[in-house]
């Protein structure tokens, strides 16, 4: 009978039910040491980026942006505004255009007759609701910023500037 006293885990299946339970204990384990693996790796990146294991500084990649910028005025437009309208309206714009050097103004001169056509073009195109809100405003700047590009390419401009734009 002494044998039957010594009855294992295996024949009584609790050693099923330990290592379930082992099993429900771990999880949570893992996910709280997943968890910090990710935190840690996000905060080693951030420090990466900041400069403090030889990475680029932040503040080292805006210098180079920070070169004294050249600004040249574009002559005042004024074109209509394509309307259903039996009244016609229209766009006033003073452009201001900045480049990183004097080379990229000097490409930009001597083709200033076209891009001046490029943009009435493409300005008596434009409704008045394509020029709403800043996003209308920024879809613009964008695209006459391109305009110039392609046309001084391999020069290059930074930005257009609007200093003033009066839609009637």
């Amino acid at each position: 009978m002494a044998k039957t006293d010594e009855v294992s885990d295996e024949e009584t299946g609790d050693g099923v039910e330990n290592a379930v339970s082992d099993g429900k204990k771990k999880l949570p384990m893992m996910m709280i040491i997943v968890g910090a693996v990710v935190v840690l790796a996000g905060g080693a990146g951030g420090a990466y980026f900041m400069g403090m294991f030889g990475g680029a500084p932040m503040s080292d990649q805006t210098s180079k942006s920070q070169a004294p910028s050249i600004y040249f005025d574009i002559p005042e437009m004024v074109v209509n505004l394509a309307s259903g309208r039996k009244r016609p309206q229209y766009l006033k714009l003073k452009i201001a255009i900045e480049a990183d050097s004097q080379e990229n103004i000097d490409a930009l001169t001597p083709k200033m007759p076209r891009i001046q056509d490029m943009f009435q073009i493409y300005l008596r195109e434009m409704r008045r609701s394509d020029l709403e809100g800043s996003a209308g405003v920024y879809r613009l700047k964008n695209e006459l910023m391109r305009r110039i590009n392609i046309t001084i390419h391999p020069a290059e401009i930074k930005r257009v500037l609007f200093k003033e734009i009066i839609i009637q």
